[in-house]
């Protein structure tokens, strides 16, 4: 097997002028051709040729010469880190393809990137940009009580994403001896008061992830039943029992109440797995070490995460496990996720509609030893490598939803991470300058600005003459 091809594809050679042929390791994936099909084809000529300065042009290394492409827009003009206009190719191969009737209706498209998400909301407000994606839930609660926006001439409004599932969560390292025991990463759940940080920090805007196709038909749910249960009925030996017998549920918190008993619970949870209080610390009666872990961020996180770390932080304190908190550079950051060299970080696992073969670098044994996997957690587990080629090797819709709600089950109750929070509404603020078809393409959320377009009548009652860009 090449190592730098993707699992089950064994070689790629040339078979023609314009053909090209992929060689599997065996049949039945029937993702992967299409995930192949999409791999872009680059115009050799162009790579092997001169730029402007007369200089040869090498395709493996970095260049701020924009390539030659093949699409509806080109590279107009642009400032690095700054700023990039694209401007539509009046003669489109495609343009009038049935599948691109409507789309691409804009002259040309300007990004403009901020380093400052409050430089960029102003910029916003001083009707610098058309458009914007709000992330901060905070900010959408109370940042736009404006003139623009109380008179409409600014549009609120948020987008039903239907075509992903997500899963955001602290995630453990259990690369490391102290995370091992599964009931040592479900006491860390259990100090988890998410309605509280809901309540405090997003003004109840978001609600908690239960699954890892969160969203979607693919999440598990009640107890397995069907095709699902079939499925797991032959790994029940090496799955938690719990997976047959209870739902899965994540601890509730949010009143005093319920945080006491909650970490009662966790404390309970610590002793059975070995640990005993002294001196306030949770010590390994077996090693005497104490339950110190280091949760990694990011200095440059625009979402505000150590704020979140840090209300988290607390509630570890009081089951006694002592906690540090380290933010470092996005070099540092990468290079420590590459070598798995962390003890707890803040992940998040996007999941499309149809997973496949993805699932093998997030969850699989050889992608827990793989540098620079998405296996943060290290999950090296035979019943979950089992339910991931299940998924990928699905030969039906209700196959594959059976297989993905199972692999969902099973990761949920080897408590791998503690599961943050989600939303499936995309938040988004314009000046109200577009019009839009009606309805809205179901998958996509907003599809801006694909199938929008410039609308003259509304753009000049914003009060500002923009002119088409």
């Amino acid at each position: 097997m090449n190592p730098n091809f993707p699992d089950g594809l064994l070689r790629v050679e040339q078979s023609g002028e314009r053909e090209v042929t992929f060689t599997f390791d065996a049949p039945g994936n029937r993702e992967m051709p299409v995930i192949l099909g999409q791999l872009r084809v680059l115009p050799k000529h162009w790579w092997e040729g001169n730029d402007a300065s007369g200089k040869k042009r090498d395709v493996g290394a970095t260049t701020l010469e924009p390539p030659l492409g093949n699409g509806a827009y080109r590279i107009k003009e642009f400032v690095p880190g700054r700023s990039v206009v694209y401007e539509r190719v009046k003669d489109y191969w495609a343009k009038d393809l049935n599948v691109n009737i409507g789309r691409d209706n804009f002259d040309g498209i300007r990004y403009e990137y901020f380093r400052d998400p409050t430089l960029a909301l102003e910029a916003f407000k001083a009707d610098h940009a058309d458009w914007r994606i709000e992330n901060s839930a905070k900010n959408w609660a109370t940042a736009y009580d404006f003139p623009a926006v109380n008179d409409k001439r600014i549009i609120l409004e948020d987008f039903l994403q239907r075509d992903r599932g997500i899963m955001r969560a602290f995630a453990f390292n259990t690369r490391r001896d102290k995370f091992k025991d599964a009931r040592v990463r479900r006491a860390f759940n259990f100090a988890f008061d998410f309605e509280g940080m809901n309540r405090q920090f997003f003004f109840g805007q978001y609600k908690r992830v239960n699954s890892y196709f969160e969203g979607t038909e693919l999440a598990c749910s009640e107890l397995p039943q069907g095709e699902e249960l079939k499925i797991l009925e032959g790994l029940r030996d090496n799955v938690p029992p719990e997976v047959f017998t209870t739902p899965y549920a994540n601890p509730v918190a949010g009143t005093p109440e319920n945080v006491r008993a909650n970490l009662r619970e966790g404390m309970r949870l610590l002793r059975e797995a070995g640990y005993e209080v002294r001196d306030y610390k949770q010590v390994n009666i077996r090693t005497g070490e104490v339950l110190s872990v280091e949760i990694l961020g990011l200095t440059s996180d625009p979402s505000g995460a150590e704020r979140l770390i840090l209300f988290y932080k607390p509630a570890l304190v009081r089951l006694g496990i002592d906690v540090s908190v380290r933010s470092v550079d996005d070099v540092q950051y990468e290079n420590r996720l590459r070598d798995f060299d962390f003890d707890i970080i803040i992940a998040t696992w996007p999941q499309s509609l149809s997973p496949g073969n993805e699932q093998r670098d997030f969850w699989s044994s050889r992608a827990a030893a793989t540098q620079g996997s998405r296996n943060y957690v290290g999950i090296k587990n035979p019943a979950v490598d089992a339910l991931i080629d299940r998924v990928i090797f699905a030969k039906s819709r209700a196959e594959l939803v059976a297989a993905a709600r199972a692999l969902d089950r099973v990761m949920l109750w080897n408590h791998y991470v503690v599961p943050q929070f989600a939303d499936d509404r995309l938040r988004a603020v314009r000046w109200d300058r577009f019009g839009r078809p009606d309805p809205l393409p179901e998958y996509g959320g907003s599809a801006f600005p694909t199938v929008w377009w410039w609308d003259a009548k509304r753009a000049a009652k914003t009060g500002v003459l923009v002119a088409d860009p």
